[in-house]
């Protein structure tokens, strides 16, 4: 039987109350979970941290623009069919000749076309109940990609190249799936219609500063409350590209083997500010924005 636990986050993730229950509805479904949400919500860390939480394997298929079904799924290796063909015919005029020693083809025989499959991910996944699949960044994908895994959502099913093996798996043990989007293109509505959906909103300043305390404990208070601060004034100044989670824990990161009033220096003095601003135009709107408002960027008062 499937892993159905309710999972509520592991010692370094928060998994919110919401998030939660929409993981545990698709498990228990046997549906895949669709989060979308802008970058650094901790989308994909959700199957990654559940999976190390757990001990269960962990498939991973990184979205791109040239992704396929092929690649996700599996492909028919017919280079090294052919090639395996050829060392058959090689192998019989050898012993035609009398001689003994033969050429290898690695134990596959070309008369089992299942040899020489190669699975992807999904395959993988498929093959291995009790497991994690995470798909990420599907917005990325050319269109046809999502429309063509509406029959393996609907079926659970996936049908090898070549060989014609099936591989089948039952609601019941499902692998836990996770499928990523940051929106930069809508996602077909029948698509849709096959996965339990969840938006992450961004974290609000009290998840922040407990999403902080789980990955850097040691950190002093202080230093997190003026780094918080200066971030979430970023995220309100107009940004191309706002600041995410990930980002302000990498600046902590930085500082964090400092003394706290160090720390502080360097945070207000915006040192490692390449670590939350990834654009020329936003380096610059910063600038404009420090010029206008200096004090902005140096309290040190508790948030409101």
């Amino acid at each position: 039987m499937a892993e159905k636990t309710y999972w509520t986050g592991s010692d370094i993730y928060i998994c919110q109350p919401d998030l939660a229950q929409a993981f545990h509805m698709a498990r228990s479904l046997g549906m895949p979970l669709l989060i979308e949400g802008e970058p650094g919500t901790g989308k994909t860390e959700l199957p990654i941290h559940y999976s190390k939480d757990l001990g269960l394997d962990l498939f991973v298929y990184p979205v791109g623009s040239k992704s396929s079904v092929d690649q996700f799924v599996a492909r028919f290796d017919h280079v090294k069919y052919l090639r395996d063909s050829q060392v058959e015919i090689l192998n019989a005029q050898r012993q035609e000749k009398g001689m003994d020693s033969k050429l290898s083809t690695g134990g596959r025989n070309p008369e089992k076309l299942a040899d020489y499959v190669v699975k992807g991910p999904a395959a993988e996944a498929f093959s291995s109940p009790n497991s994690v699949l995470l798909i990420d960044e599907i917005d990325k994908a050319p269109r046809e990609f999502p429309n063509d895994l509406l029959y393996a959502l609907s079926h659970r099913k996936f049908i090898m190249p070549e060989s014609g093996e099936v591989i089948e798996i039952s609601e019941e043990d499902m692998p836990a799936i996770v499928i990523t989007s940051n929106r930069e293109q809508e996602l077909p509505t029948a698509f849709k219609g096959r996965c339990i959906y969840h938006y992450i909103n961004f974290p609000d300043k009290d998840m922040m500063e407990q999403i902080i305390h789980k990955h850097h404990p040691t950190i002093d208070d202080s230093v997190i409350q003026v780094a918080m601060n200066i971030f979430y004034h970023l995220r309100n100044i107009g940004l191309e590209r706002a600041p995410t989670t990930r980002e302000i824990l990498n600046w902590l990161k930085y500082v964090k083997p400092l003394a706290p009033e160090e720390a502080i220096k360097k945070i207000e003095a915006l040192e490692g500010i390449g670590a939350l601003i990834k654009t020329q135009s936003d380096m610059e709107k910063v600038q404009q924005a420090i010029l206008r408002a200096p004090g902005d960027f140096n309290r040190r008062s508790t948030l409101n």
